[in-house]
């Protein structure tokens, strides 16, 4: 029997965190052939060049595109993104294309796929973010044919948005795997690599929300004005590349030097891991203070609407853009207590759960013309 070919798509370190436990056990089977479709922040000198994180796994195919054009407004990328990658289907002509989550760069990897007659897998549809970001989702869960979910409240979504029961499968968030392997480094080691010499630190993860573009600059300073205030030590990591990171970038140039202030344009996946469990709390809008800190029990604030509809977790301090409030927070935070979530997002065997899947011959059998059920 012929290997299948399974095509990943990969343009953050955020998604890339969340895909590479399956990329790993695929790789060490030998009915299917994995290759790995790199573009995005991957590529960019400014976000880390997290390229070189992906080359050190040592997978069989990695193929690189840079669809970073100077406009940086998002539907361009996506025309870019798709161009490259349908050339690059069309080499290697692969039995199922995997996309993850809600980035332009998904949605391209799905719009490829099904207007070209592949199977696209979606992983972590079926969710809820409130920014253009759940826009894309949903389009890219329409254009999807098989649906790899966290939860069961994702899988009802989708089933209620049409999709077929039998495309649906609940394997956790991949990246839960990681959190709860033996593959992270201790602290000691974390903190030498990127050269953090703070006892008590906290973690800064501020994205631009791409639907208050016009505010964005405005945000950006109040949260640093508020950073400077305060007087926790911090490790800072840059946003993503959605536009308006530069108003975040610029703002955090009265950081670099304060002595209280760590910055990175990004961390290697395990090290990141390693130094949220251990940090005081994390501060921002990033998914990982509603996906991974609430696993750590490490306490949060977070930030604005970007996590709106995601942020249900009780011990979360949710607050607006301002000054004030970010600073009130800040000042209640090492009192904050926090439960240790059980949330609904797997119990770390994400990358078994998807081989068997894939093992199976149901999923292939799937038909390849989309189908709507009528609830």
């Amino acid at each position: 029997m012929s290997k299948k070919k399974i095509l990943f798509l990969t343009g953050t370190r955020a998604d890339f965190g969340k895909i590479k436990s399956l990329i790993t056990i695929l790789e060490t089977q030998n009915e299917f052939e994995v290759f790995l479709f790199v573009t995005g922040m991957h590529l960019q000198e400014e976000y880390g060049y997290t390229l070189l994180e992906i080359e050190r796994c040592n997978f069989k195919n990695i193929y690189t595109f840079v669809n970073h054009t100077h406009e940086t407004t998002m539907d361009l990328t996506l025309a870019k993104t798709i161009e490259g990658f349908s050339d690059y289907v069309k080499t290697i002509q692969p039995d199922m294309i995997i996309v993850h989550g809600d980035r332009v760069e998904t949605l391209a990897g799905a719009i490829v796929g099904s207007l070209n007659n592949i199977l696209v897998a979606h992983i972590e549809g079926g969710e809820i973010s409130g920014t253009v970001d759940e826009l894309i989702r949903h389009s890219v869960s329409k254009l999807s044919h098989i649906h790899f979910v966290s939860n069961k409240e994702a899988s009802k979504r989708l089933i209620q948005m049409g999709e077929i029961k039998e495309s649906v499968f609940t394997i956790g968030s991949p990246d839960i795997d990681i959190m709860f392997s033996n593959q992270l480094p201790d602290l000691e080691t974390a903190k030498s690599y990127y050269d953090i010499p703070f006892d008590n630190f906290s973690i800064v993860m501020f994205h631009p929300v791409t639907t208050e573009i016009n505010l964005m600059k405005q945000y950006a300073e109040n949260f640093v004005s508020a950073l400077l205030k305060d007087n926790h030590n911090y490790v800072v990591i840059y946003p993503n590349n959605d536009l308006g990171s530069q108003f975040v970038l610029k703002a955090y140039e009265k950081l670099k030097q304060n002595e209280r202030f760590r910055i990175f344009p990004s961390l290697r996946f395990e090290y990141f891991l390693t130094l949220l469990k251990n940090s005081q709390f994390i501060i921002g809008n990033s998914s990982a203070g509603i996906r991974e800190a609430p696993y750590y029990g490490i306490p949060i604030i977070n930030i604005g609407t970007r996590q709106q509809n995601r942020a249900i977790h009780a011990d979360i301090i949710n607050v607006d853009y301002s000054e004030k409030e970010i600073s009130k927070a800040l000042s209640i935070i090492d009192k904050h207590k926090v439960q240790i979530s059980n949330n609904d997002f797997g119990k770390g065997n994400s990358a078994e759960l998807f081989l068997n899947c894939l093992q199976k011959s149901d999923i292939w059998q799937l038909n390849h013309q989309k189908q709507f059920r009528d609830n």
